[in-house]
């Protein structure tokens, strides 16, 4: 779900994208001017309200990628990170994105709703229909909660993205969700302003 819209959110401007105020965050230590916080690189607190204010859209999908791919893409994808480690980052990215897509300021008790929901809804990660409670209890939530997986799972950085038993290719999965965030941005710049296309 793409949302363009008001959350409720105390000083959110009313038609603002769910997103404005609750996530893009400061990127940066607090200064003594905060609207001139970077949440992205060449991207302003300042800059991205006015984009709002204004309704250019094109101006927020880009402020959301650029966050996303210097978070995530970038330092996953920079390096020869070890697949664990892809993988660990590739969790965080899916529940922010997800997040972002739904407009919630928190995801606490509904992390697997998340995971579930996308990896059956996302095209390019059909492999793991079905599997997406398994995958956030085995994966996601051994790896951050145990620093391992759980029940046979097993990370790799080759192979195909899933190999519909319990191996996954780390490399793989972070370069779908590079595509899943650009679609979702594409999204955002031809949506309607107020709509969910």
């Amino acid at each position: 779900m793409i949302a363009f819209g008001s959350c409720g959110c105390a000083g959110q401007p009313e038609g603002g994208p769910h997103l404005y105020w609750i996530y893009l965050a400061p990127m940066t230590a607090p200064s003594p001017d905060p609207e001139g916080t970077f949440i992205a690189n060449k991207f302003t607190v300042r800059r991205y309200r006015q984009a709002v204010v204004a309704r250019y859209r094109d101006q927020i999908a880009e402020a959301i990628r650029l966050r996303f791919t210097e978070r995530y893409i970038e330092p996953a994808t920079t390096c020869h990170a070890h697949g664990f480690t892809l993988m660990a980052i590739s969790c965080l990215m899916l529940e922010a994105l997800e997040s972002f897509r739904r407009g919630w300021k928190k995801s606490s008790n509904q992390s697997e709703k998340l995971f579930v929901e996308f990896l059956d809804r996302e095209p390019d990660f059909a492999a793991f229909r079905g599997r997406g409670a398994e995958f956030y209890a085995d994966v996601r939530g051994a790896i951050l909660h145990q620093a391992e997986t759980t029940h046979g799972w097993r990370i790799l950085r080759s192979g195909p993205l899933f190999d519909g038993s319990r191996t996954i290719n780390a490399a793989a999965f972070i370069r779908e969700l590079e595509r899943a965030l650009n679609t979702y941005c594409e999204g955002l710049k031809r949506a309607p302003w107020g709509s969910e296309p």
